[in-house]
């Protein structure tokens, strides 16, 4: 069985959100890319009590278009796309650093050392002053 994803707290919102406002990936991007508060949401959300407002997706398209002068994000990516891409990249940058890290040791020489070794330490340092 696949591990499940640890996915961040600030991202949980998104989600929370985007279910709870019948959201598409979309909308979250264009939202999160204008910095909007999910927390928010419920007071943009309100169109059915105050029919001057705009419901919400249409408003963060809107904003979106205003801002960004375009439609739409050039590439759409889910929140939990990101949550793996991220932790696929940490786990490569994991990787590289250890195979980086015994590269170094097999070209120095130096043997990797235990806890019960000591280091011996010279100091140069004049006695009665």
């Amino acid at each position: 069985m696949p591990k499940k994803i640890k996915i961040p707290d600030k991202l949980k919102i998104w989600i929370d959100a985007r279910k709870r406002y019948h959201l598409s990936h979309e909308q979250v991007q264009m939202a999160r890319e204008l910095g909007l508060n999910p927390k928010k949401f419920g007071k943009l959300a309100n169109h059915k009590q105050q029919p001057w407002k705009e419901p919400l997706p249409d408003y963060i398209e809107t904003l979106y278009y205003k801002r960004f002068k375009r439609n739409k994000p050039e590439q759409v990516r889910s929140i939990e796309r990101i949550v793996k891409d991220k932790n696929k990249k940490k786990q490569e940058k994991k990787l590289r650093k250890q195979s980086a890290g015994s590269e170094t040791d097999n070209q120095t020489g130096n043997v990797p050392k235990t806890d019960n070794q000591t280091v011996n330490v010279h100091t140069n340092s004049k006695k009665g002053e």
